[in-house]
């Protein structure tokens, strides 16, 4: 097959890029109704890792895959928010922990069920299989080892 003649290449990536850009429109909407503004796309991660209890700054940035820096930016986000709030760690004083608020507490089981209530309905309308194709395509793209060790650490594959 000539260069001219070969099928032009999937977009996969555009495709990923048209889809997470929908969830999160989505996701924000959703949470909006339930009273929650301003959601942000790093919400997600961050509300279900802290949802867990207090962590580290410097751990919660290795498990979300941003620099200790983005890190602290975005606490301070959760923080003026009145989400989270840091405070030190009583086994070891250099360590600043985050901790969720009552309010951080709320809006975290709120971003959990209404990410539950997407994946249902994602899972309503494609079949299982494709469902685990999906992922594994997806987790094929990590092109690093670290971003392959993330997802797994915060994503499990489908059972």
């Amino acid at each position: 097959m000539s260069a001219t003649s070969s099928p032009a290449p999937y977009l996969f990536g555009d495709l990923l890029a048209l889809a997470r850009e929908n969830w999160v429109a989505e996701m924000s909407r959703r949470l909006e109704a339930r009273g929650y503004s301003g959601y942000r796309r790093s919400d997600a991660a961050a509300m279900r890792l802290l949802r867990g209890g207090p962590i580290p700054i410097g751990r919660a940035a290795q498990l979300l895959g941003v620099t200790r820096q983005a890190a602290r930016k975005g606490v301070a986000a959760l923080e003026q928010r009145g989400y989270a709030r840091t405070e030190r760690d009583p086994a070891d004083a250099r360590r600043l922990n985050v901790v969720l608020s009552a309010a951080g507490r709320a809006y975290a089981d709120a971003v959990v069920e209404v990410l539950g209530a997407l994946n249902r309905e994602l899972g309503e309308r494609v079949e299982r299989e494709q469902l685990i194709a999906a992922d594994a395509v997806l987790r094929a793209s990590f092109a690093s080892a670290a971003a392959r060790e993330r997802a797994a650490t915060l994503v499990a594959p489908p059972a």
